[in-house]
């Protein structure tokens, strides 16, 4: 069956074999870049980069190569709000953000998607690393590539609409497979980090948008042990930065209390929690958990996997570890699975350890 597909082609190597391949299999492809800064200098470049001038310039010649009709679409104005600015606010209260995810939700898989269908594509394409299988998402066969977890929050209607031609080879595999399409783009690294901010320094980035105002950082008795430049700068389980020297024992961040402007910091094992509270609950491998249900939860990208159970309640997702884990941050993905394959997935919104009279988010 020939399809309609829009292909978004970043500039780098996977999504143009991405391309490469939906066209090899008959299907009418048209290559799309998506233009995210209104000033593309003001984002990374070269291996750090996926949305520059040069990044544009690299999918035009590759969707050349390949022989597909190409345009580039201006969703700055959508980037900056739906992205940029929700990584702004989430800092500002308190939680760790992950904006590639957020740009899956809210603009490949939404703003784009949302064009695609209206322009009368069946599909957009994508190069991300992940399988669909049965009209869910599966891990790719790459596990050091997987990137099932930043696709997650997609809902079952998106996931429909969605082709991802690479899920079943290794990054290996689709360099070769470049280099042999004659692609350039063969070599290219990888893109890293946040492409938004141009150095690379994210506390800086935060105190040009929410300022820079000092406040105590503190031990879980509430003793002053020093102090920071701005409790939206840290985030929870991070040990590096605090300039606390002297310690006895290694000391990580627990919490942030925004309102107070206060950090609060406490030995690793302070860290370990097995409740956890995540909102905004999304079901694209099956149907909402009415009753507790065994699974396994993923609560980072390229994080650890966790055996939990998990239930939905009042619009919640509850979810009960069993074993502890560490460094779990309110507005990171809990992405939950049934072996390799996608469930469902919610918001961080709070975690406790069994016994804690009040959950801490």
């Amino acid at each position: 069956m020939t399809l309609r597909v829009l292909a978004a082609m970043s500039g780098g190597v996977d999504s143009a074999v991405a391309a490469a391949r939906a066209a090899e299999a008959g299907h009418d492809v048209t290559g799309v870049h998506l233009a995210l800064s209104k000033n593309p200098q003001s984002y990374r470049t070269g291996a750090r980069g996926c949305c520059t001038a040069e990044d544009s310039r690299d999918a035009q010649r590759a969707a050349d190569v390949i022989g597909i009709p190409f345009y580039v679409w201006d969703m700055a104005e959508e980037f900056d709000r739906d992205v940029v600015q929700d990584f702004v606010s989430e800092y500002a209260v308190g939680r760790t953000p992950n904006p590639c995810l957020r740009c899956n939700e809210k603009i490949k898989f939404e703003a784009v998607l949302d064009r695609a269908v209206a322009l009368g594509f069946d599909a957009v394409c994508t190069g991300h690393h992940v399988r669909k299988a049965g009209g869910r998402l599966r891990r790719s066969v790459d596990a050091d590539k997987d990137q099932s977890y930043v696709l997650g929050v997609l809902d079952r209607g998106q996931v429909a609409h969605a082709m991802f031609p690479l899920g079943d080879c290794t990054k290996d595999e689709v360099r070769a497979e470049a280099e042999h399409r004659g692609l350039a783009v063969a070599d290219k690294p990888d893109s890293h980090d946040i492409c938004f901010i141009a150095d690379g320094d994210t506390a800086g980035f935060l105190n040009t948008r929410l300022g820079g105002e000092p406040g105590p950082i503190k031990d879980e008795s509430g003793e002053v042990l020093g102090t920071h430049q701005g409790a939206h700068t840290y985030t929870v389980g991070q040990r590096k930065g605090l300039n606390l020297g002297g310690a006895a024992e290694r000391r990580y961040v627990l919490s942030i209390e925004p309102v107070e402007n206060t950090v609060t910091v406490g030995p690793r094992e302070a860290l370990r929690v097995d409740e956890i509270t995540a909102e905004r609950p999304v079901w694209s491998g099956g149907d909402p958990f009415a009753e507790p249900t065994a699974c396994t939860v993923q609560l980072r990208a390229h994080g650890e996997v966790y055996s939990c159970t998990a239930v939905q309640r009042d619009g919640e997702l509850l979810i009960r570890l069993d074993e502890p884990a560490a460094g779990v941050a309110a507005g990171q993905a809990a992405v939950l699975y049934d072996g390799d394959t996608v469930l469902g997935s919610g918001t961080i919104a709070a975690t406790a350890r069994s016994g804690d009279p009040v959950a801490s988010g």
